[in-house]
């Protein structure tokens, strides 16, 4: 049977070149935005998995309320995870969670700094909000990274991610369009208001609002954009979905090189599949991928342990066997694996680089539960004449700084050399044959 290639989206919104700017660290990414919070006059949307009670957290709320105060006619929305809002830290024990922090804030300050709580699913562990993207007047500033003290450096530590703002009033619009549509629904209550309803009263209404983000989409353009630099937003929830499709596209697509940096090395079938494909083909393939020690589920030995701290070991083990089967392609340099880690920080960097033509940022991690489970999207930057590769070069380079080749998996050591608690608790998953499930929704 001949395999026929899905093609890639080529609807978007059209770009100058110097309408895309990359900031190089999280500190630059703080600072970018609360100067551009401080500066707005319009309209501030902000999309985030959550929003931390902590230094950096504060900071960002105090700037909102700030540019409410100055301005009044100053729309200000927060979206973030319905979930992530109401509980405390994993592994911190019980706590009131960030939405008893917003309300203080909303009867302290008295202003209008509305914040909303997206359930994607009626539990979390099947869903959550994974959106990326914050409007801010006709600005779109595009990033993995939540807002805390890690993701915006606010101290020693960092969370390496990627940073790109765009100035396309266009693309803002579908953006901010695409959020309406979501806020529209019964099933997303304002979190800084008291009296909140519980998660069961809503599971009827998360249940309509899965099934609308199912059918919903950014609205594009009528016609493709010039052959030049262009931008194209995608949604992706549930399997099939645009942004799923694409990712596979373009690596279909790839004629000479593949660049993947994801923090979980845990593919999906059909991504692995396309990879091996590539390979066969004579692509060029390499990753980026944390180190367990760079994880931000990573515990150090000696440390309370939980089930979460697992994780790093599983990603770890699943690189280790990728690596043992392709080792003759690792020895020809056609497959390169690069381990990020700078000690003592975290790496959170996602996206694709296609060929010297397509770039993909996303929020997705490339794994199952990113492809079945959370509302995801992402933006893919289509440079058909080249306009746009030195920039896309410059951030390649500095992802790769922290982040050297790995010869052969004997480099990552093995599974046995693990932490006696984390090989009882991988032991136990195996025997009870629920590994492949965990992996699914991890």
């Amino acid at each position: 049977m001949i395999r026929t290639p899905m093609a890639v989206p080529h609807k978007g919104f059209a770009l100058a070149p110097q309408a895309i700017e990359v900031l190089p660290d999280a500190v630059a990414y703080r600072t970018c935005l609360l100067e551009r919070i401080a500066s707005a006059t319009r309209r501030i949307v902000i999309v985030a998995l959550y929003l931390q009670e902590d230094e950096a957290g504060q900071e960002v709320l105090d700037a909102l309320y700030r540019a409410k105060a100055a301005r009044p006619s100053l729309q200000i929305v927060i979206v973030v995870d319905w979930f992530r809002a109401r509980r405390g830290l994993l592994g911190a024990g019980r706590q009131p969670g960030n939405a008893a922090w917003y309300q203080a804030q909303r009867e302290h300050h008295g202003l209008d700094v509305v914040i909303h709580g997206v359930p994607v699913q009626t539990r979390e562990l099947f869903g959550v909000l994974h959106l990326k993207g914050s409007i801010i007047d006709d600005c779109v500033i595009y990033t993995g990274a939540s807002l805390n003290n890690v993701y915006l450096h606010r101290f020693e530590r960092y969370r390496l991610d990627r940073y790109h703002l765009f100035d396309c009033p266009a693309l803002a619009d579908a953006m901010v369009e695409l959020v309406r549509s979501v806020l529209a629904s019964t099933a997303t209550p304002r979190l800084d208001l008291p009296e909140q309803p519980s998660t069961r009263s809503l599971r009827g209404d998360i249940r309509r609002l899965r099934a609308r983000l199912r059918k919903m989409a950014y609205p594009l353009p009528e016609q493709p954009a010039s052959e030049g630099l262009r931008v194209m937003p995608l949604l992706g929830i549930g399997r099939g979905n645009p942004l799923n499709k694409t990712v596979c596209a373009l690596l279909a697509a790839a004629r000479t090189q593949i660049v993947i940096s994801t923090p979980y090395f845990n593919p999906p079938r059909v991504v692995m599949g396309e990879i091996d494909r590539a390979l066969a083909r004579g692509v060029n393939v390499e990753f980026i991928v944390g180190h367990r020690t760079a994880n931000d589920f990573y515990v150090e030995p000696g440390q309370p342990f939980s089930a979460s701290a697992v994780l790093p070991y599983l990603y770890e083990d699943n690189l280790r066997a990728f690596a043992r089967r392709r080792q003759a392609l690792l020895d020809s340099g056609q497959l390169v694996l690069r381990i990020w880690n700078d000690p003592g920080h975290t790496f959170h960097a996602k996206g694709l680089w296609i060929d010297q033509r397509y770039s993909l940022l996303t929020g997705n991690n490339l794994n199952p539960r990113g492809f079945n489970l959370d509302l995801e999207n992402g933006l893919l930057i289509d440079d058909p004449q080249g306009q746009w590769l030195a920039p896309r070069e410059a951030e390649l380079q500095g992802i790769r700084r922290h982040a050297p080749a790995l010869r052969s998996a004997a480099e990552l050591g093995e599974a046995g050399e693990h932490p006696l608690q984390v090989r009882k608790f991988l032991k136990r998953l195996r025997y009870s044959r629920l590994e492949p499930l965990i992996k699914r929704v991890l």
